[in-house]
C-alpha cells in the first residue's frame, strides 16, 4: 500500500461510521467501474483495430474530410 493511500485511510478512520460506509461504497463503486471499462476496452480491441485500419485506408484513398473545413 502506498503512503498516500495509508494517509487517506487514516483520515477516513477518523470519520463517523456512517460516513466511512459512504466513502467505502463510493470507492468500491469507482473501482468496479474502472474494472468494467478495462474489460470492455479489452474485449473491443479487435473491433477498434479493425475500425482504425478501415479509417486509415479511407484517408489514404482520399475519402476523408477535414473536421475543420474552414482551416483549409
Amino acid at each position: 500500500m502506498t503512503a498516500l493511500l495509508e494517509k487517506a485511510l487514516a483520515e477516513l478512520s477518523k470519520l463517523p461510521p456512517p460516513q466511512q460506509e459512504e466513502v467505502a461504497a463510493w470507492l468500491l463503486a469507482e473501482l468496479g467501474d474502472e474494472g468494467q471499462w478495462a474489460t470492455s476496452f479489452a474485449k473491443s480491441q479487435a473491433t477498434l483495430d479493425s475500425l482504425a485500419d478501415e479509417a486509415l485506408a479511407e484517408h489514404r484513398a482520399g475519402l476523408s474530410e477535414s473536421l475543420h473545413p474552414e482551416s483549409l
